[in-house]
This record gives structure tokens, sequence and C-alpha cells, in this order.
């Protein structure tokens, strides 16, 4: 029998005041590292290095975490786990000495993993094949798989501990697993196939749909009807569920809008959107800490965390962290009484990241936009281009392009909310840097044509 999970875990808001022994985790793709924040001054403690930059993160004598993106954490809250897609690791953090405890491998591309209540197993959705991997955290190995829709996304439970909830990326359906018998006892329509993340309280269960740009919420009880189906907007990423003394709040990031949409739940009625905020780069993760007083969201090409006051729902804080950040997480009380810095290694060359807004190049398409981020790895960099407003289907290439020659960078096709992600890899900053510069170079993105021929939808917006 599993017992509650203490509402902390799960983004609610019924715990005390935040203090100097929180803290706030984003787990950093391209730097390979764990940004460690303390929430009560909002600032940066260090980073937990799991990895090398690119190209030595691709030996293949390599032996780090590659593509750090995915945070859960222990009831206890004394351990958080880490997935890593790329080196398909979990692995787990001591919270006091910010030092690894062991890694344990699984199948191909896990994304996100979380205990259960009474911290006996961790589970981890392995997005890359069609089942959650069940971890035994002591004994650091795999003990249990339960077979789900191809595509697992991420699991989280229930308060009461007695079913998780698992949306798949691949396949429009949300598992609901009874964890007692460890087997599926509901399978739930998705709006759309690529669910990336969810939220869950008692009552309701609040799912993203980054594909075509959707919130759906379900109930969390039998027969598990959806409640709504929010038109949210591109890109949207995470979300969180919140209470404190003004009520029950979902908070949703939307990467293509550089917002966040605040909406006043419960009572199985459909959401009310109460506030837009405009925050930084292409908001992702997002937590909620446990007063309720704040929420947390990591900018993924921002390389940044921003702090929301919840009562004036206004960003009153912006921290610099690793690279790329994906997935964050609230932990209140993860550190012991002293300043809990230990093991935690300086902040590293995030700053010097290049940012780029590209904006449409035809009046006739004024909402296609795109955000591009080229960050340092080592002896080269990584470049990640996001746009939205394309067109469905439709492939497209990142060029850069000069007064006599252009070279392309990357081909992607939009997806069907036409919004395409992609990254590529080179001596780039340099090229597209005019103050390192002498030549003229700019980025476009290109239509890929069959006949070979192209126009130009988005080239870069003037530098200020």
């Amino acid at each position: 029998m599993r017992i509650a999970l203490i509402p902390a875990l799960l983004g609610l808001s019924l715990c005390g005041a935040a203090q100097s022994v929180d803290r706030v985790y984003t787990a950093d793709q391209t730097s390979n590292t764990v940004s460690v924040i303390d929430p009560v001054a909002n600032r940066l403690l260090g980073e937990i290095r799991l990895g090398e930059n690119v190209p030595t993160a691709i030996s293949p004598l390599y032996r780090g975490q590659l593509l750090v993106h995915g945070l859960g954490f222990s009831p206890d809250h004394k351990t958080i786990d880490v997935i890593s897609i790329g080196s398909n690791a979990v692995t787990l953090i001591d919270t006091q000495s910010n030092t690894v405890k062991g890694t344990v491998y699984v199948g191909r591309s896990p994304h996100e993993g979380f205990f259960t209540s009474d911290g006996k197993e961790l589970w981890v959705a392995v997005r890359g094949e069609n089942y959650v991997s069940v971890i035994d955290p002591i004994a650091m190995k795999e003990v249990r798989r339960i077979e789900t829709a191809n595509g697992p996304g991420m699991v989280l439970f229930r308060p009461d501990g007695k079913l998780a909830f698992v949306p798949s990326s691949f396949t429009p359906e949300l598992d609901v697993i009874d964890t007692s018998t460890y087997r599926v006892i509901a399978r739930i329509p998705q709006v759309s196939p690529f669910s990336p993340n969810l939220a869950v309280d008692q009552d309701e269960v609040w799912f993203t749909l980054k594909d075509t740009g959707k919130t759906q919420i379900i109930s969390a009880q039998p027969p598990f009807k959806t409640i709504a189906t929010l038109e949210t907007g591109p890109i949207t990423n995470h979300v969180t569920l919140i209470e404190n003394s003004k009520g029950k709040f979902a908070y949703v990031t939307v990467g293509g809008k550089n917002e966040v949409l605040v909406y006043q739940r419960g009572s199985g009625a459909e959401p009310k959107l109460v506030s837009t905020i405009q925050v930084g780069d292409l908001p992702h993760g997002i937590w909620g800490s446990g007063d309720g007083k704040r929420v947390y969201i990591g900018l993924e090409n921002g390389d940044a965390v921003q702090a929301i006051d919840t009562a004036t729902n206004r960003v009153i804080a912006t921290i610099p962290v690793g690279q790329l950040p994906q997935a964050l997480v609230y932990v209140p009380g993860a550190a012991s009484s002293d300043a809990g810095t230990a093991s935690l290694k300086p902040f590293s060359t995030a700053t010097d990241a290049l940012h780029i807004e590209m904006v449409s190049a035809s009046s006739a398409s004024p909402s296609t936009h795109a955000s591009v981020v080229v960050n340092p790895i080592g002896p080269i960099d990584n470049l990640q281009i996001a746009a939205t407003g394309l067109t469905p289907k439709q492939g497209y290439r990142l060029m850069l392009t000069g007064a006599s020659s252009s070279q392309e960078l990357v081909v992607f096709t939009a997806g069907p909310g036409g919004v395409g992600i992609a990254q590529t890899f080179g001596p780039l900053k340099h090229a597209v840097d005019p103050a390192q510069s002498s030549d003229s170079f700019a980025l476009e993105v290109w239509t890929l044509d069959a006949d070979g021929k192209h126009h130009v939808v988005l080239h870069e917006a003037p530098r200020h």
C-alpha cells in the first residue's frame, strides 16, 4: 500500500513559506549540467556537471551524460533524479551534498521520471520505446517494465498514490496505471499525439500537446472524462498546478509566444484564463513553490530562469543558468541548514550565448516568427531555432547567407501546428555575430521546394 504523495511533489502549494534551504533545479540540455538556484535570494548557487561539451560528448569513449533533460525528486526531498536522453541514463543526486549517488541505464531515449509516494520506486517514461521503467533507487537497478502506448512522455501520480498517469509523445493516448497491480486500467484519447508534460492533483490531470498548441484537462477520477481542451498556443511546453489563498490555478508555458498563461481551475468546471504573462525567450520547464507564492520557469533559448510572483503575476527576477534548460523543479527543504553549495561548480559559459530574433519576410504572413540561440560548446557552437507560424508539413532550410554565397545549416519540417524546432553544430557564432566577424552574414529560412526553387520566409530582425 502506498502512502499519499506530499503536495510539494506535485507542485501544489500547501507547504510553508519559501526558505533558504529550498532549491530550484534545471536540467540543461546543451551544457549537460544541472543548475542549482536559491529561490529566496533568487540567485544561481552553481552547477552540477554531468557531462562534457561536444565534440567530446560524442566520442566513442565518452563516459559522461548526454542531453541532460528531465527532472524529478523523492518524497523526502533528499534525492533528485536526472534523465539524460542521449545516454539513456537516470542519475540520482543527493540534494544535501550535490553529489551523484549512482546511475541506472534504461531503454532508448528516456524523458522524465518521478518517485512513487513511498519513495521505494522510481518510474521513468522511456519515450523511445513503449514502457515505463520501474527502478529500485536503493539497489540502483530496473526491476520491472510496464508496457504503455508507444512513446510515453512522462509519469506522475495522483496525490493518494493509487494511480499513475502517462501521456504519450508519439501516440494520441494517455494511459492510466493502477500502482498496486502495475496494470493499465484506462486508455484516454489525446487530442493529438505529442504530449511532453503533465500535472496532476486529486481531481484533475492537465497535459500539454506541443504539436498542436493545446492543453487537455481530464478528470483524475474514473471514467477520466475530458473536462476541456484549451487553445494555448504554439510550442505549448509544460504545466504546473498551484494552490494559494486566491484559489487553484494552472500555469502553462507557451514557447512560441514567450508567454505563461494562468488559468483559474477546479470543481470540474472549464478553466478560465485570468492572466497572460510576457516572459523571456522560449519558456519551457515550470514548477510552483511550496507555498504557491512563486512560479519558476526555465527559458530554453534564454539560458535563464525567471521567477513569477503569483499575487501580481509579474516576473520579479531573472537568473542565468546552463545552456538550453529543459525540465525545472522546485524542491522544498532540499539542502541542509548550511549554505548548501557543497560540490557545486561555478557558472560556466551560458552568458556567452548569442540570441537572434527572426521575423517574417512577407507581409502576407506576419505571424511567422523564430527564436535562435547560438551557444558555445567548447571549440564549436550549438545553434537552435524554434520557428512558429510555418506551413504544416512543409520543409524548410535554415541558411547562412552572405553577399556572394549561401550555406545550408539545417533542414527541418514544420509539424501539424506549424512549428519547427531544429539544431545544428559548427563555428557559427563567429559567422553570425557582427562583433566577431568582418564578413556580412545573416540567417534566413527558405522553403524546401521539390522543384529546387525557394522563397525566403524568415530573416533576421534588426539588432539593437
